[in-house]
């Protein structure tokens, strides 16, 4: 089999790890792991999320956070922006890249952000402009792109349709998105056969959860793909507050030890990112990586 010599994963632990945590994780403690995220070889990392504090309370310290990190000149430090309000937030404090957010499903849509798809749109399209002027690099996330808790089965060329709308705005990355985790890998195939017949494979990222257990063997798919982008959080964990049944992302030690063993190049030790993934259990203690499950039996 073909896989890519080097991948490329985008940590957004701090970011979709922690957005549907009930119980809030200290600032100083986002702030000291995002820092130990930054030693581990990551080039990058979403820290945060610029939405009302009323939407996703766990992240309200975003600017503080982002204000007090240790900054490596490497790294790509990102947060998401729903609206105009929040990329003068973001500005405010010089994030690398602005990512938006939508979803293919028209009622997730509505349940995440209280507006229809082409509604969306035009709100997009000027925080996508203000953010380029400012010369930001800017990324889309679709989510529910494989499935939907509400509608079921979403329509590929619905998924095409706003790929190429967010691309047209200038988008430089989108991260299709298995948002509650029940693709399999035919259907991962099926989907990645027909966006590439549109988009390059560079432009694309891809965004699993693991709540069937199916995360790895959709990357493996996507790697004969070419794929060479992925989204994954420290230790598994995640969720959404806006998908019944959603639960924890693919983990980034579960990925950096397959790829490892595959022969892929990541840049990352997964022994740094496993002490970031001890410190964080500190505050949230239910990681759901098999390394972590590994770790924790042999104490």
């Amino acid at each position: 089999m073909n896989f890519p010599q080097r991948v490329n994963i985008k940590e957004v632990g701090p970011r979709d790890g922690l957005q549907n945590e009930a119980e809030m994780v200290p600032t100083d403690a986002k702030i000291e792991w995002i820092n130990l995220l930054s030693e581990t070889g990551a080039s990058y990392i979403e820290i945060s999320s610029f939405v009302h504090p009323k939407w996703i309370p766990q992240l309200k310290d975003a600017t503080a956070v982002a204000k007090q990190i240790k900054r490596n000149p490497d790294i790509t430090y990102a947060a998401l922006v729903p609206n105009e309000k929040g990329l003068e937030r973001a500005l405010a404090v010089d994030l690398d890249e602005v990512c938006l957010f939508l979803s293919a499903s028209e009622t997730h849509n509505k349940n995440n952000i209280n507006k229809s798809i082409e509604e969306t749109y035009p709100i997009l399209e000027r925080v996508s402009g203000e953010a380029k002027r400012a010369d930001k690099q800017l990324r889309g996330y679709v989510s529910t792109v494989f499935g939907c808790p509400y509608e079921g089965r979403i329509e590929i060329d619905k998924v095409i349709s706003i790929c190429d709308r967010l691309f047209n705005m200038g988008v430089d990355e989108i991260s299709i998105g298995d948002t509650i985790g029940v693709a399999d890998p035919a259907q991962v195939d099926e989907v990645l056969t027909k966006l590439l017949n549109y988009f390059p494979k560079e432009k694309l990222a891809m965004h699993f959860h693991d709540t069937r257990g199916t995360a790895l063997a959709n990357v493996l798919v996507s790697l004969t793909h070419g794929i060479t982008n992925f989204d994954s959080a420290v230790g598994g964990l995640g969720g959404c507050p806006y998908a019944k049944g959603a639960s924890g992302n693919l983990a980034t030690d579960d990925l950096l030890y397959m790829l490892h063993r595959m022969g892929i190049e990541t840049g990352m030790d997964i022994d740094k990112v496993i002490d970031s993934a001890l410190y964080i259990e500190n505050y949230v203690n239910h990681l759901s990586s098999h390394q972590m499950k590994i770790i924790n039996s042999e104490r």
